[in-house]
């Protein structure tokens, strides 16, 4: 019997002892945790929880009144937990008080201007080095190194602590996220089904069945011209394929490599960029939607892409100037002297291709179609056409809406433009590409071309063409991770309004910039890798905080997402550097630095006619429709004005 009451008793006290502890009157202090990095003058959250002596959670209920960093907050406390939401604009120890209690925590935000050193390394290192990975690499470890430095570890401990959480927190941060992964799908579906329409014979008798059309050297420049943007969706395979394929044409009709060379690599990129089923668009929508998702807008990335291309004036004037140069027959500066030299003396081919061609020969056979297989148009054409037309169908099925289709008060394209502004991109791209390359392998295998095992052979190959695409996207989705937690936008922001820089003039700033990257790396992906996370958000603060309604910060946003690209393509345009410069001058057998030379002022003058009659004008609200025009007709103008006229046509060649 006594036992039994001595049970009962300690039985009583554990439960009373268990009430009073989960009442609010019970024993218990607050333990802060920040929530790293903290940045200087910008909000954070601040983890506050209620525990005993014991560190064990006290379930409290209720609202708290508490002063932290001098300020009063009405913390709502829901099983023990609440949270303040706090800016800290200096290092030293802060106090949380409550109930004339009080707990201390010394915090070190990191001062806002260091989060530009993440973005300022990577572009200092990629014009050291002239090259992209490097460059990402060292500016997502600066980063990591801050964001540790500033938790309190020293020096040594955050050199090691940074260089590991670039791969086991940040590349799998950024790799944890369903677009990232839905573009690295689609990039090597699309690359699949490239080299299989290569090698089944698909693009060489698309060039086949043109190349008769070229007659004289106006219609054999014009022919390539048209090969290059009907091969819009990879610059590699343009390049190559065009430049390999019409080199003995152009010979025969005396236009020059340097020529061929510049149509080649000015039809490209140009087209590769601006198309929407590329394998470009899977790393521009990537970054563009990043951004998108980081600032929680109703929009998706597809949708600012259609916006950004009524702003893509280099790219579409360039196309639009080698057709103009081509037509009028007139050139100018070392082009012109190019191009007199053929007429006159025949073509020679360069004396560096011998060793281009070793060190790119594995890019040849890429693309290479093998004597055995006799080449067909439809074999391309039909894949093509069911990518194309798939992701048209894809965009339209997934953001279909019958209110908005009987919706009697919208026009078709505004109908149009809600529908794919609704619509999943990265489904309609994926279905539509593994479409494409399911067609391109059974087209290959019904006609005994291909057997299915050099189908996935080729397939698997087309896949490791894009490895380089995917680590680029990888490092750059992982450099755009370590620049929101540093805050960067919200400095850059601070400071274009410091400076009262209109913002009117951050697009054709950033058209310059973007150049001058893709100059000096010699490429437009990763100057694309490093501008898009660092621009875009600071484009979206200013908007907003200057004032501009949501449709007109879109538009703002779409046009400076149009500059980026474009100043990628004229920065590739003019680099001796760039891959595809290379490849143009490989496949064309040119000269590379004359191809170089006999290029650089057609760009450069492109580039000055689309900033100052598109860009600027297009910024203050210039209409597409006007600014296009203009542009055009200035570039006829530099044309008639400077440009000498060629001697006639001949179809005879001389060696």
């Amino acid at each position: 019997m006594i036992k039994f009451k001595l049970i009962f008793l300690i039985f009583v006290f554990l439960l009373f002892n268990k009430l009073i502890i989960g009442q609010e009157n019970s024993y218990y202090y607050l333990n802060i945790e920040p929530e790293f990095p903290i940045i200087q003058g910008t909000s954070h959250i601040y983890n506050i929880s209620a525990v005993d002596s014991l560190g064990n959670i006290v379930r409290i209920n209720s609202i708290k009144r508490v002063i932290f960093n001098n300020k009063k907050f009405d913390l709502i406390f829901n099983e023990g937990y609440a949270e303040i939401e706090a800016t800290i604009n200096k290092s030293e120890t802060y106090e949380l008080i409550w109930d004339n209690s009080s707990t201390e925590i010394y915090l070190t935000p990191i001062p806002i201007w260091l989060s530009i050193i993440p973005p300022l390394i990577a572009i200092l290192f990629a014009l050291i080095f002239k090259e992209v990975f490097t460059a990402l690499m060292l500016g997502i470890f600066s980063g990591a190194f801050l964001i540790y430095y500033y938790q309190g570890l020293n020096v040594f401990s955050s050199v090691f602590a940074g260089l590991f959480s670039i791969l086991d927190t940040y590349v799998i941060q950024a790799l944890s996220n369903d677009s990232h992964l839905s573009i690295i799908v689609f990039s090597m579906l699309i690359g699949g089904t490239v080299h299989l329409i290569s090698k089944n014979g698909g693009m060489q008798g698309v060039i086949n069945y043109l190349s008769p059309y070229a007659k004289s050297s106006r219609s054999g420049q014009l022919v390539t011209w048209l090969l290059g943007i009907c091969i819009f969706f990879d610059d590699y395979a343009n390049t190559l394929v065009v430049g390999n394929t019409m080199r003995p044409v152009t010979d025969k009709l005396r236009i020059s490599r340097e020529k061929l060379a510049y149509i080649v690599d000015s039809t490209a990129a140009p087209i590769a960029s601006i198309a929407f089923v590329t394998t470009w668009i899977g790393a521009e929508l990537s970054y563009v939607q990043s951004t998108i998702d980081s600032l929680g807008l109703e929009t998706n990335a597809y949708s600012v892409f259609f916006a950004s291309l009524k702003y893509s004036f280099y790219p579409i004037l360039a196309l639009i100037f080698v057709f103009l140069v081509i037509y009028s027959k007139r050139e100018f500066g070392p082009m012109y002297k190019a191009e007199v030299r053929s007429r006159s003396k025949g073509v020679t081919a360069a004396a560096d291709i011998a060793k281009l061609k070793r060190d790119l020969k594995d890019d040849f056979k890429d693309f290479e179609t093998e004597d055995s297989i006799v080449p067909r148009a439809y074999n391309a054409i039909i894949p093509i056409c069911i990518i194309v037309f798939g992701a048209i169908t894809g965009l339209i099925y997934t953001g279909w809406s019958a209110e908005v289709w009987t919706n009697d008060d919208l026009g078709f394209f505004t109908k149009l433009s809600i529908t794919i502004g609704n619509s999943d991109s990265y489904k309609a791209l994926i279905w539509s590409s593994f479409s494409g390359l399911v067609v391109a392998m059974a087209i290959s295998i019904i006609q005994k071309i291909l057997n299915l095992q050099k189908c996935i052979d080729h397939m698997l190959s087309g896949f490791k063409t894009m490895l380089t695409a995917i680590m680029i996207l990888t490092l750059a989705w992982t450099l755009s991770v370590i620049i929101g937690e540093l805050k960067t936008a919200v400095f850059i922001t601070n400071a274009i309004q410091a400076t009262e820089v209109s913002p009117f003039f951050i697009p054709v700033i950033t058209f310059i910039i973007s150049a001058l990257v893709a100059f000096s790396t010699g490429s437009s992906w990763g100057t694309m890798a490093i501008m898009y996370p660092l621009i875009l958000p600071a484009t979206w603060f200013i908007a907003i905080e200057t004032g501009m309604n949501q449709p007109d910060a879109l538009n703002f946003f779409a046009h400076v997402v149009s500059t980026v690209i474009a100043g990628s393509v004229l920065g590739d345009h003019c680099s001796p550097i760039s891959d595809t410069t290379i490849l143009s001058s490989l496949a064309s057998s040119c000269n590379h630095i004359q191809h170089v030379r006999t290029q650089l002022p057609y760009a450069i003058l492109v580039g000055i006619v689309a900033i100052l009659f598109g860009t600027i004008p297009a910024a203050f609200g210039i209409k597409i429709w006007f600014s296009l025009p203009i542009s055009i007709l200035v570039l006829v103008g530099f044309l008639y004005l400077f440009g000498k006229k060629l001697p006639e046509d001949t179809k005879q060649n001389h060696y």
